[in-house]
Protein backbone atom coordinates (compact mmCIF):
# COMPACT_ATOMS: atom_id res chain seq x y z
CA UNK A 1 0.00 0.00 0.00
CA UNK A 2 1.43 3.44 -0.92
CA UNK A 3 2.61 5.68 1.90
CA UNK A 4 1.88 8.92 0.04
CA UNK A 5 -0.84 10.21 -2.24
CA UNK A 6 -0.13 11.05 -5.85
CA UNK A 7 -0.97 14.69 -5.08
CA UNK A 8 1.66 14.78 -2.29
CA UNK A 9 4.27 13.39 -4.67
CA UNK A 10 3.37 15.82 -7.46
CA UNK A 11 3.54 18.76 -5.04
CA UNK A 12 6.95 17.58 -3.79
CA UNK A 13 8.40 16.94 -7.25
CA UNK A 14 7.25 20.36 -8.45
CA UNK A 15 9.62 22.02 -5.92
CA UNK A 16 12.72 20.40 -7.43
CA UNK A 17 14.42 22.81 -9.88
CA UNK A 18 15.10 19.94 -12.29
CA UNK A 19 11.34 19.52 -12.79
CA UNK A 20 10.28 23.18 -12.70
CA UNK A 21 9.11 23.29 -16.32
CA UNK A 22 7.08 20.09 -16.21
CA UNK A 23 3.31 20.10 -16.49
CA UNK A 24 1.07 18.47 -13.89
CA UNK A 25 0.56 15.59 -16.34
CA UNK A 26 4.35 15.12 -16.62
CA UNK A 27 4.74 15.23 -12.83
CA UNK A 28 1.95 12.68 -12.39
CA UNK A 29 3.78 10.37 -14.78
CA UNK A 30 6.98 10.70 -12.72
CA UNK A 31 5.09 10.30 -9.43
CA UNK A 32 3.68 6.98 -10.62
CA UNK A 33 7.22 5.66 -11.08
CA UNK A 34 8.41 6.47 -7.56
CA UNK A 35 8.91 4.03 -4.72
CA UNK A 36 7.72 4.80 -1.17
CA UNK A 37 10.10 3.93 1.66
CA UNK A 38 10.22 3.88 5.45
CA UNK A 39 13.85 3.90 6.60
CA UNK A 40 15.18 3.53 10.16
CA UNK A 41 17.43 6.12 11.84
CA UNK A 42 21.14 5.70 11.17
CA UNK A 43 20.77 4.40 7.61
CA UNK A 44 23.20 5.69 4.99
CA UNK A 45 21.17 6.73 1.94
CA UNK A 46 24.03 8.03 -0.21
CA UNK A 47 27.77 7.77 0.26
CA UNK A 48 30.18 10.47 -0.86
CA UNK A 49 32.30 9.26 -3.77
CA UNK A 50 29.96 6.45 -4.83
CA UNK A 51 27.92 6.71 -8.01
CA UNK A 52 24.28 7.42 -7.36
CA UNK A 53 21.25 6.15 -9.24
CA UNK A 54 18.31 7.74 -7.45
CA UNK A 55 16.65 10.98 -6.37
CA UNK A 56 15.10 11.19 -2.88
CA UNK A 57 12.25 13.34 -1.55
CA UNK A 58 11.82 13.48 2.24
CA UNK A 59 8.22 13.52 3.48
CA UNK A 60 8.75 12.91 7.23
CA UNK A 61 11.90 12.77 9.36
CA UNK A 62 15.40 14.19 9.12
CA UNK A 63 18.69 13.32 7.44
CA UNK A 64 22.20 14.70 7.92
CA UNK A 65 24.40 15.72 4.98
CA UNK A 66 28.18 15.43 5.40
CA UNK A 67 31.02 16.32 3.05
CA UNK A 68 34.52 15.14 3.85
CA UNK A 69 33.20 14.04 7.24
CA UNK A 70 31.87 17.49 8.18
CA UNK A 71 28.17 18.18 8.66
CA UNK A 72 26.99 20.70 6.06
CA UNK A 73 23.21 20.46 6.34
CA UNK A 74 20.21 18.81 7.92
CA UNK A 75 17.36 17.91 5.59
CA UNK A 76 13.73 17.58 6.58
CA UNK A 77 10.21 17.31 5.17
CA UNK A 78 9.98 18.79 1.68
CA UNK A 79 13.72 18.60 1.05
CA UNK A 80 15.18 16.50 -1.73
CA UNK A 81 18.60 15.35 -2.89
CA UNK A 82 20.25 13.27 -5.60
CA UNK A 83 18.78 14.96 -8.68
CA UNK A 84 22.14 14.94 -10.50
CA UNK A 85 22.12 11.13 -10.30
CA UNK A 86 19.06 11.11 -12.56
CA UNK A 87 20.92 12.63 -15.49
CA UNK A 88 24.61 11.76 -15.07
CA UNK A 89 26.82 8.97 -13.72
CA UNK A 90 29.02 10.94 -11.32
CA UNK A 91 30.18 10.31 -7.77
CA UNK A 92 27.92 11.57 -4.99
CA UNK A 93 29.16 14.84 -3.52
CA UNK A 94 28.01 14.03 0.01
CA UNK A 95 27.01 11.30 2.42
CA UNK A 96 23.39 11.48 3.57
CA UNK A 97 22.40 9.51 6.67
CA UNK A 98 18.99 9.36 8.33
CA UNK A 99 19.00 11.20 11.67
CA UNK A 100 15.53 9.94 12.59
CA UNK A 101 13.23 7.36 11.10
CA UNK A 102 12.49 8.66 7.61
CA UNK A 103 9.55 8.38 5.27
CA UNK A 104 10.46 9.30 1.72
CA UNK A 105 9.99 8.38 -1.88
CA UNK A 106 12.57 7.93 -4.57
CA UNK A 107 12.79 8.03 -8.33
CA UNK A 108 15.41 5.84 -9.94
CA UNK A 109 17.59 6.92 -12.82
CA UNK A 110 16.31 3.99 -14.88
CA UNK A 111 12.67 5.06 -14.47
CA UNK A 112 13.50 8.71 -15.14
CA UNK A 113 15.45 7.91 -18.32
CA UNK A 114 12.57 5.74 -19.53
CA UNK A 115 10.27 8.79 -19.25
CA UNK A 116 12.78 10.91 -21.16
CA UNK A 117 13.02 8.28 -23.91
CA UNK A 118 9.23 8.06 -24.20
CA UNK A 119 8.41 11.76 -23.80
CA UNK A 120 10.55 14.12 -25.89
CA UNK A 121 8.66 17.09 -24.42
CA UNK A 122 9.71 16.14 -20.89
CA UNK A 123 13.32 15.78 -22.02
CA UNK A 124 13.30 19.27 -23.55
CA UNK A 125 11.84 20.79 -20.39
CA UNK A 126 14.43 19.08 -18.20
CA UNK A 127 17.23 20.25 -20.50
CA UNK A 128 15.94 23.83 -20.27
CA UNK A 129 15.84 23.60 -16.47
CA UNK A 130 19.43 22.32 -16.45
CA UNK A 131 20.53 25.13 -18.76
CA UNK A 132 18.92 27.73 -16.45
CA UNK A 133 20.71 26.22 -13.44
CA UNK A 134 24.07 26.36 -15.24
CA UNK A 135 23.48 29.97 -16.25
CA UNK A 136 22.48 30.88 -12.70
CA UNK A 137 25.65 29.28 -11.35
CA UNK A 138 27.69 31.30 -13.83
CA UNK A 139 25.92 34.49 -12.76
CA UNK A 140 24.28 35.09 -16.15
Amino acid sequence: MPLFTQDKKVESLRRAPLFEGLSKKDLIQLARLTEDLEIPAGTVLTKEGETGHEFFVIVDGEAVVKRKGRRVATLGPGDFFGEIALVEHVPRRATVTTKTALRCFLLTQQSFLRVLDDQAGVERKVLRALARRVLALDGV
